[in-house]
């Protein structure tokens, strides 16, 4: 276990279907699934950094400076 709070893992799209809303719709559903099964327990994410203001939208707030994972900067993030 990574975290003491539910979490959400790597979320990705075919490039085909890329701008065209699936990754938020993918991520909505793994929210209110989260939100059924554990009702008042908090999510964290590690965040590619460049998509900070993405899942702030989606109710996420920064909790960490930028780290690499992977070779790619990333910050944690909590809702």
């Amino acid at each position: 276990m990574k975290y003491r709070e539910a979490s959400l893992g790597r979320v990705l799209s075919a490039p085909s279907v890329r701008g065209a809303g699936i990754g938020k719709q993918l991520l909505e559903e793994g929210i209110r699934r989260i939100e059924r099964q554990f009702p008042g327990h908090r999510i964290r994410i590690s965040a590619q950094q460049y998509l900070e203001r993405f899942y702030a939208g989606l109710g996420f707030r920064t909790t960490s400076e930028p780290y690499s994972e992977d070779g790619i900067a990333h910050v944690e993030m909590l809702r």
